[in-house]
């Protein structure tokens, strides 16, 4: 008897404490997650409304330099989002422990596909509402449609960008939350469609513009980049090894939960650092100033396009610590669990 109670507590020591650990992958996840994506907020708050950055604040809480009252309120209050959001997962987390690393991993993996459905639509209905303003510039017929006022207003990228492409960006996100199908093969149609119409258009009627080109490069991008996260997690991408397809399963789930925390996060946090770090960083400098094509008659979505590395970093970064938990469920055994198909190849 005795011999069987010291067993039973052993196994529920050992379901403790294999619970715990997975509670607090979990939450690391999740903190990874809201990361991502407060940072693109703390970007937002930074640029279009003078909110200082993070490290600012608390160097200025250190004895640094002190902010001005007014920045140094927002810095607190950006610090308290930060704050609250972190103990609001672990919160949550703690309060469904029910929930499973790969349930986790999934809700992350749609939130990324989320994110390039929006931007799919975007650049659907921006490139073709751009390149039809852009036709009708050239060929001198937008005056008389919309007036000389409008026209003028379209003419500024500053105005194009804030009138035409951000109210179609938001329609494209109320299109993907109802909309299930990320549009890849439809992207894809449209850009050869749209190099088909260039093709046409030169050899057949000796006709060709430069907003032409700039739309085949614009939704080209789009297609390469934002295609980038759903081909990890079908496994659609070259794996070139040596020692990986004669490894076990199990070192096989080491080896893509490690090498998502290791190899594929850092890109993801390069690109953004770098690319979103200041200002004058090659990424934000663009959108902030609704840079266009030097072509003087060609499309104004040029600052979108540096956009296009914004969602690829998102996406591949939610998409990496949606894999990192799915092949942590595989060595936790959990029930539903299964090595994702990218680790089959």
């Amino acid at each position: 008897m005795d011999s069987a109670s010291s067993l039973s507590d052993q196994q529920t020591s050992t379901a403790t404490r294999k619970s715990s650990s997975r509670n607090l992958i979990r939450i690391f996840a999740g903190i990874l997650v809201a990361t991502v994506l407060l940072y693109l907020l703390s970007r937002f708050l930074i640029y279009w409304h003078d909110w200082p950055p993070l490290i600012e604040t608390l160097h200025s809480f250190m004895g640094g330099e002190a902010l001005e009252s007014a920045r140094l309120y927002k810095g607190i209050a950006l610090l308290f989002i930060y704050i609250v959001t972190f103990v609001l997962i672990a919160f949550s987390i703690k309060r469904t422990p029910e929930n499973s690393l790969s349930s986790d991993a999934e809700r992350y993996k749609e939130l990324s596909y989320f994110i390039v459905r929006a931007a799919f639509w975007a650049v659907f209905f921006i490139g073709l509402a751009d390149a039809i303003i852009s036709f009708l510039r050239v060929e001198e017929i937008l005056i008389p449609i919309v007036g000389a006022e409008i026209a003028q207003i379209l003419d500024q990228s500053t105005q194009r960008g804030l009138y035409v492409h951000y109210p179609l960006l938001v329609l494209a996100i109320v299109v993907a939350w109802f909309s299930k199908s990320l549009g890849f093969y439809w992207l894809a149609f449209l850009v050869v469609l749209a190099e088909f119409t260039i093709v046409i258009t030169r050899f057949v009627f000796s006709y060709e513009q430069a907003f032409m080109g700039d739309l085949v490069r614009f939704w080209y991008a789009a297609f390469f980049l934002f295609a980038s996260a759903y081909t990890m997690v079908e496994g659609g991408h070259v794996r070139v090894d040596v020692l990986y397809a004669r490894v076990t399963n199990k070192k096989k789930a080491w080896v893509n939960a490690l090498g998502s925390l290791i190899l594929g996060l850092p890109v993801c946090w390069t690109i953004l650092h770098y690319g979103l770090g200041s200002r004058q960083s090659s990424l934000i400098a663009p959108i902030l100033s609704f840079e266009t094509s030097p072509s003087g008659y060609g499309m104004y979505v040029k600052y979108l396009m540096a956009a296009f590395l914004v969602v690829f970093a998102v996406s591949m970064a939610l998409i990496f610590i949606s894999y990192f938990l799915k092949n942590c469920a595989f060595l936790f055994k959990e029930a539903d669990a299964e090595l994702p198909s990218g680790g089959e190849h």
